[in-house]
């Protein structure tokens, strides 16, 4: 169990590995990899800003809807997890991080051929 003391980039590193657990086993959205890519609680444990990936690309608005339905059963899975006083309310961002650095690797290859 985790303690409520602990730092804030303890608790994000932990949050993101409950997290990418909880989707895998929580979230199914079929043909589809969900990623969770950074946790981003704020100071006052009030709110969680998740990033995550999505595999096709195609589904992001599909997935941001499922993980949005989804937060409830999430939270559910944190808290048998996780020892939080306080359960911040979770915000999911798409991190288009992995899309832009592929979109630069191919601007890359095109300007070396």
């Amino acid at each position: 169990m985790i303690k409520f003391n602990m730092n804030i980039v303890r608790l994000n590193e932990e949050l993101l590995e409950v997290l990418a657990e909880a989707v895998n086993r929580e979230v199914g959205l079929p043909n589809a990899l969900i990623t969770i890519t950074s946790v981003d609680v704020s100071p006052d444990l009030k709110q969680a800003k998740i990033g995550f990936s999505v595999l096709p690309d195609n589904l992001i608005g599909t997935a941001l809807k499922t993980l949005e339905q989804a937060s409830g059963q999430l939270v559910l899975f944190i808290k048998k997890r996780m020892k939080l006083r306080r359960m911040p309310h979770l915000i999911w961002e798409f991190d288009a991080t992995e899309k832009e650095a592929a979109r630069i690797e191919k601007l890359i290859a095109a300007v070396d051929d």
